[in-house]
């Protein structure tokens, strides 16, 4: 049997693609969803998978060792031996939702199995931070061609992260929830998977055309940074102004990422004011993060859909 340690999902609350073109970003640990690295005997098809995908992830490990890649020491014999011995990651965090699935096995094959890990203390400045950003990065680009390594670190920090620029980064306390409040922030669930891979290739393919990537580098950053602040601040006119702009500037320009059966929702909500939707994670599927500033009204307009709250206000 193995020492669990539970890993967290996330949620990116803002900064989605924006990021990557160096906009502000917060992320939060969502702790309804979690996995732990387990060898039980459990022969089923979900442990299978899991030994399956999380050999494949050891070979590609054992590729980057040989070529002098790998950002930090790993134990590959011994992750090799509890492979052999029926290893697997034991999560209720969903596939392709936006909320950190791989970050959460990447984060938990990194905690077992590094030998020269970064410890992060939470009043710590930035540096060790980043370095375990850019450490994850490598580590998980293995599952999505192209990875921040944001998703991995909020995982393993289980510590809410204001990225300011991808070289400034820092934990962070978020605003006191308050239980009684009207507002909320909010998980709508698609109910199909996105595919985070294909998503990103399609942003990048749009960011070669000049208008798109000035519209992510100036608009996209502008309303996206705003949100934040007022966020952090406890501002919420402000907010939901900024919210509003950034939910009709998703819906002109990410069409792609806006699943098919929710364009209409998601201009029900601009137009009614009632709630405003955006993207978490990349889209495509998954989860669709919801504000409102009345959470029964919203619940009302989106009552076929299975809502859950992750903060009020």
């Amino acid at each position: 049997m193995l020492k669990q340690s539970l890993f967290y999902a996330k949620i990116l609350l803002f900064g989605e693609y924006g990021i990557i073109e160096d906009s502000m970003g917060l992320s939060i640990p969502y702790n309804q969803f979690n996995g732990a690295l387990k060898i039980d005997g459990r022969k089923d098809a979900f442990s299978i998978n899991s030994n399956e995908d999380i050999h494949a992830f050891y070979n590609y490990l054992v590729k980057l060792n040989i070529n002098n890649e790998l950002p930090c020491v790993f134990n590959l014999e011994s992750l090799e031996k509890d492979l052999a011995n029926g290893l697997y990651f034991d999560s209720s965090i969903p596939q392709g939702f936006g909320v950190g699935s791989s970050g959460a096995l990447v984060a938990s094959v990194y905690d077992k199995y590094c030998t020269n890990k970064i410890t992060v203390a939470k009043d710590q400045d930035g540096d060790e931070i980043l370095k375990l950003k850019q450490t994850f990065s490598k580590l998980e680009s293995f599952f999505h061609g192209k990875s921040s390594g944001l998703d991995p670190l909020i995982c393993y920090l289980n510590l809410p992260i204001l990225i300011k620029s991808k070289t400034d980064l820092d934990t962070i306390g978020l605003p006191e929830p308050n239980a009684l409040g009207k507002g909320a922030i909010f998980l709508l669930n698609s109910g199909t998977p996105g595919q985070t891979q294909s998503m990103v290739s399609i942003f990048l393919e749009k960011c070669k055309n000049e208008g798109f990537r000035n519209l992510v580098k100036h608009q996209f950053k502008k309303y996206n940074d705003e949100c934040i602040e007022a966020f952090l601040n406890k501002d919420f006119k402000p907010l939901f102004k900024s919210l509003k702009s950034l939910s009709q500037l998703v819906y002109d320009n990410f069409s792609p990422m806006i699943p098919e059966k929710f364009k209409k929702l998601w201009k029900e909500g601009i137009d009614s004011n009632s709630y405003y939707l955006k993207l978490c994670g990349s889209g495509g599927g998954g989860f669709i993060l919801g504000f409102t500033q009345d959470f029964e009204k919203a619940e009302s307009k989106l009552k076929e859909h299975k809502l859950q709250v992750i903060y009020k206000f």
